[in-house]
């Protein structure tokens, strides 16, 4: 697998690392923070963590001992991709995702280790609690009453565009290594995203191959780059990615074990904003640019600004959707909108 150009790499600033005493540190510094950080050895003395260190098929046998007899979705890249699922030159997905049981899925793994050119596999997002048994018992990180989705990613080595997620993110390399480059929120407008229908895994994704960028036919990347932070993990170090900020994600090892945790500090029960963008595109995008203009106002006035304007000549106990939402407005929405997409 190529690596990135070095002159890239080079030039992008580090993740800044921190320290953390225990678990109680974790939390504040989680709470405060709006920017990445690396914690190094955070996971070190996980059971997980141990035996890749004795040796990548240990780390395999370790995580079969606790795997339930049920079949797994597995990604299958092609050989010469360089790792990376993406695209296909007709924007087609350039792997086939199957289903297998985990020991066959190791048993293949086993079989490329060390071959030229292996084909990537990757399993993405495996729940721990659902698919294993005593394995998030065993090798976790403690962070308190978060409501969290703990999720384990396996597979050879990989490179996987940049994309962003809602919640935040704590990924924990516990075997391998693993190159995290991200970007903050605002720079999207510079990372050339794809479709947002039609993406590897549910986001849209930057269409600008880090290994080689095309600065002629992407030129903004180079101010993304500017903006830009990297951080290279070893077994049992930790990094912290806040919501929505931008990554990019490669697995350097010929066997790479990542674990995840996910939450939100929004309430359960609201909506997905990228709910909200899709409806806006099928509603408002085409519109004629007068009309555009007033549904941007109303957007400002009703979402964005939400001011005591808004409400100030309503009684109350009649501004029902409009004063602050809970679960039981919130749930009036939605099934509003549910009667209404149904026509």
């Amino acid at each position: 697998m190529a690596e990135a150009d070095p002159g890239v790499v080079d030039a992008i600033a580090r993740v800044p690392e921190v320290t953390v005493a225990d678990a109680a540190a974790l939390d504040a510094r989680l709470r405060t923070a709006d920017t990445p950080f690396v914690v190094r050895g955070l996971v070190a003395d996980w059971p997980l963590v141990r035996a890749g260190r004795r040796s990548a098929k240990d780390a395999r046998d370790y995580v079969l001992r606790h795997h339930r007899d049920r079949p797994f979705t597995v990604a299958a890249g092609q050989p010469g991709s360089d790792g990376r699922l993406f695209y296909d030159d007709a924007m087609a997905m350039n792997f086939r995702t199957l289903t297998a049981k985990l020991p066959d899925i190791f048993a293949k793994i086993d079989a490329v280790e060390g071959t030229a050119d292996a084909l990537p596999i990757y399993l993405a997002s495996i729940d721990l609690h659902e698919f294993f048994d005593g394995l998030h018992e065993a090798n976790h990180v403690d962070l308190g009453d978060r409501t969290l989705i703990a999720s384990i990613w396996m597979g050879t080595r990989t490179r996987i565009a940049a994309h962003n997620d809602v919640p935040h993110n704590l990924a924990c390399v516990a075997v391998g290594r693993r190159r995290f480059t991200l970007f903050p929120r605002e720079q999207f407008r510079n990372l050339y995203l794809g479709p947002v229908d039609n993406t590897p895994a549910g986001r849209a994704v930057s269409m600008v191959d880090f290994h080689a960028p095309d600065f002629a036919e992407y030129p903004r990347f180079r101010e993304a780059l500017d903006h830009a932070q990297v951080a290279e993990l070893d077994a049992g170090d930790a990094l912290y990615i806040p919501a929505l900020w931008w990554h990019h994600v490669e697995g350097l090892a010929a066997f790479n074990v990542l674990v995840n945790y996910w939450w939100r500090d929004a309430p359960r029960w609201l909506g997905q904003p990228q709910d909200a963008l899709n409806h806006a595109m099928l509603a408002i995008r085409d519109l004629p640019e007068d009309q555009k203009k007033y549904w941007r106002d109303l957007f400002d006035y009703y979402v964005f600004e939400n001011d005591e304007a808004v409400v100030a000549h309503i009684p109350e106990q009649a501004r029902s959707v409009l004063g602050p939402l809970n679960t039981e407005s919130a749930g009036r929405i939605r099934a509003f909108l549910l009667r209404a997409l149904s026509r």
